[in-house]
């Protein structure tokens, strides 16, 4: 979250950051919250100035009481009853002010990285890296959501009536290429330093909020009616909010931690070919890194990140593309992201896989995340990244290894799979 104090230093840098990432007219916003401040600030210094005459007309009750004037005694004890009373209303007046004035910031996104482009949509990304050779397919090749029928391995119908539409069922070798993928994600995290964490899928309020999901993702996130407990669309969540309100020891950082669940999204309005098959779901499996960094030290990890992803995706031997997001495609909470894509033969396009995106200290303000460095109390930058999701990997393992032998499994799943192929 953005502080005052900050967009307060630095309002022309607020105003350029927000017109990048396409917020209605940010001078104005900018504007007001300042306007909120000198309200909030004006309201609390009229109030310590009343407190000020109350304390000194108190003191001189007694005073006059023992001097026998009595009546001006009476009189003063009227004004700091009075006095008392405005103060009242003067704090409650500022608490509203300041409620005013965060539920406004916690509207505002994240304000970009100076290297993030200039766009609005994906179009307008930019391509820093690609690898690998894009493969060529036969005219009978087929797309996953064929291929998953053919070999029987995921079944769409069958989620569909145990739950609806985007739950599929795995089976047989699609279930163990699954389980194949998440122990491989893993090993290759806890070898690259990770921590592994296993978190609740479950969170509260407050977690929703430290990291960002709320309040701007309420309508793409599922909540339990009886707790209003919300499952998580990422690992990101509960790992981050492990260190909310904590003072991490300086010694500690880098923290590292990795951890797999299943995500939830609603993916509310979604419709296309875009949305077949496996390319987007409701419940889904990820492996989520997130790191904790000195502010100095954020954006190398960023880049290790970004290579470490990279370095799985070579090893399944799956052509990929990174993309530097624009202003207007990035997330609300995040100042950089790379997207990863992997190639996908049989639909013809690219499919994001992985998204790495450096924070700042945008969640760490609303998680209360700091570290002490030279005795001062400073946030700490937070970090995340999918390493992998499993549904896109999948399509385009199944898509780019098919042939008449069936399809291929990548040499190094082989060992986690127990077959070298599917047919």
């Amino acid at each position: 979250m953005l502080t005052i104090p900050f967009i307060r230093t630095n309002t022309e840098l607020t105003i350029a950051g927000l017109t990048k990432k396409h917020v209605a007219n940010p001078a104005d916003i900018v504007g007001q919250l300042i306007a909120m401040d000198d309200k909030r600030k004006s309201l609390l210094q009229q109030a310590e100035q009343a407190l000020e005459k109350s304390n000194a007309a108190a003191k001189e009750i007694g005073a006059l009481m023992q001097s026998g004037q009595k009546e001006l005694a009476e009189g003063k004890r009227a004004e700091t009853a009075a006095l008392k009373g405005d103060i009242k209303v003067m704090e409650e007046a500022a608490r509203v002010a300041e409620k005013e004035l965060t539920d406004l910031l916690v509207t505002l996104p994240n304000l970009p990285h100076s290297s993030v482009p200039e766009g609005k949509v994906a179009e307008d990304n930019e391509v820093v890296l690609n690898w690998g050779t894009i493969p060529t397919l036969t005219e009978s090749a087929k797309p996953h959501w064929d291929l998953i029928k053919d070999y029987d391995i995921i079944d769409f119908d069958l989620g569909n009536k145990i739950t609806g539409a985007g739950f599929p069922v795995y089976k047989g070798k699609g279930a163990r290429l699954q389980r194949a993928l998440i122990n491989f994600f893993l090993d290759e995290a806890i070898k690259a330093g990770y921590y592994e964490i296993q978190p609740p899928i479950l969170i509260n309020e407050d977690s929703g909020f430290g990291t960002g999901q709320l309040p701007d993702k309420e309508g793409q996130m599922y909540v339990t009616q009886a707790e209003g407990l919300y499952l998580i669309p990422t690992a990101e969540v509960p790992i981050t909010n492990l260190y909310r309100d904590v003072i991490v020891n300086e010694k500690e950082l880098p923290i590292k931690n990795v951890g797999h669940t299943p995500c939830f999204r609603r993916e509310a309005g979604s419709w296309g070919a875009h949305v077949r098959g496996l390319n987007r779901l409701h419940q889904f499996d990820k492996i989520e890194i997130v790191q904790i960094q000195k502010p100095e030290n954020s954006y190398a990890a960023l880049e290790e990140m970004s290579l470490h992803v990279q370095s799985i995706l070579q090893k399944l031997e799956l052509p990929y593309r990174v993309l530097r997001l624009c202003g207007g495609d990035m997330g609300f909470t995040s100042a950089l992201t790379y997207d990863m894509e992997v190639w996908s033969a049989a639909q013809g396009r690219w499919l994001e896989v992985s998204s790495v995106s450096n924070f700042e200290t945008y969640q760490a303000n609303r998680l209360k995340l700091r570290t002490k460095i030279d005795g001062k109390s400073i946030l700490c930058h937070t970090l995340n990244g999918s390493a992998l999701a499993l549904p896109r990997i999948v399509a385009a393992i199944l898509e780019n290894n098919q042939g008449p032998d069936g399809i291929k499994i990548p040499a190094v799943l082989v060992p986690y799979t127990g077959y070298t192929h599917i047919n």
